[in-house]
């Protein structure tokens, strides 16, 4: 599979300012960034994001991904951006076909930071098939809200930021993979959306989807690709040959998967995964998840009504209030594998304060 190149142009996540606070004392205090990136696709301006510029190359490449404008990452030759211009050249290698039609109609979405999506949002959604067998068990749970508490943070920092962060539950654990913020809580599932869409050859296998004993990993050719690594830790650029390298102080090891597909991840590489969002889990937040592949969903804050049918119908599990040991399992519980010896260990989870 051949990958696009991608720029590293990461850009820095906070500034410091001087506030002044309640006893009229100055001091210093930092603040997110936020950039315009203007994004043009084979010369043709296609739209402009507000992004913190974490991951740019990831960012574009996943919206593209999630905009339904590119259906194979093979299609895009390379990714530049440019922060002197406040740009990101995408080059194609056959063009996106039909793309004024494409992007003729706009839908004013609840995204912070980005606003509007081209097309019907409801597209597709009956074609979208989830890995059927996938959950989270509760102690997992548990596991992946405390490992967000304790991540040093932009928003511990600063604040005014969401985050997203991808897990694997392949190991019997939960293992972060990445982890995103970014001005808006749709910039940071773009973001892992374009770092999945690289990574699918060697995302980690569930323990029922193991390759056959003495398999070969594919090689996954590349021109020249860069992107970040796990928990979101920015790599050097690959060589032209290299393989996509999972960070071994992470403590996962990347399994073959076979190839990955254009229309998204094996089913055997998302079978484990479980996306992590600080927002709301609107029916574009679901609807992007499930395009991902990842069959569950975990959210600090609720859900929306339109984001529950949607999670309904396409079998995706959404788990809401995630603080500490609560929860609200709002879709498909059979996903969820509940323990309740973890509540006789944490009386506070009953409901007393």
């Amino acid at each position: 599979m051949t990958l696009p190149y991608l720029t590293q142009a990461r850009a820095p996540l906070t500034s410091e300012i001087d506030a002044v606070n309640e006893f009229g004392e100055l001091q210093k205090v930092s603040i997110p960034a936020e950039r315009a990136l203007t994004v043009y696709v084979d010369k043709r301006e296609l739209v402009t994001l507000m992004t913190l510029g974490a991951n740019p190359e990831l960012l574009v490449l996943g919206y593209l991904r999630n905009q339904r404008l590119v259906r194979d990452v093979a299609d895009i030759e390379s990714i530049t951006v440019d922060w002197d211009v406040g740009a990101a050249a995408v080059k194609t290698r056959h063009g996106i076909k039909d793309i004024e039609k494409k992007t003729a109609h706009r839908v004013v979405t609840t995204g912070c930071g980005q606003g509007s999506v081209f097309g019907g949002l409801m597209d597709e959604v009956d074609q979208i098939a989830l890995p059927a067998g996938a959950y989270i068990t509760q102690g997992q749970l548990y596991s992946l809200v405390n490992t967000i508490r304790l991540k040093e943070t932009t928003y511990k920092s600063a604040g005014s930021v969401h985050a997203c962060a991808l897990f694997s539950t392949a190991s019997g654990e939960s293992d972060m993979l990445l982890f995103v913020e970014d001005v808006g809580r749709h910039n940071a599932i773009d973001t892992i959306a374009g770092w999945m869409w690289c990574m699918a050859p060697t995302l980690p296998a569930s323990r029922g989807s193991l390759p056959p004993e003495g398999a070969a990993a594919p090689a996954v050719r590349q021109s020249r690709s860069c992107g970040p690594g796990l928990v979101g830790e920015s790599e050097p650029c690959a060589t032209p040959e290299a393989s996509l390298n999972v960070d071994p102080a992470s403590g996962l090891l990347p399994l073959p998967l076979g190839e990955g597909r254009g229309e998204g991840s094996p089913a055997s590489s998302t079978q484990s995964l479980v996306f992590y969002t600080t927002g709301r889990l609107t029916s574009e937040m679901v609807i992007k998840s499930a395009q991902m592949g990842v069959p569950v969903v975990v959210s600090r804050s609720g859900i929306t009504q339109m984001g529950h049918q949607v999670a309904q119908a396409v079998g995706l599990c959404a788990i809401g209030r995630a603080t500490n040991k609560r929860f609200l399992c709002y879709t498909h519980a059979e996903r969820l594998r509940l323990e309740p010896d973890l509540l006789a260990a944490h009386p506070a989870s009953s409901g007393a304060e």
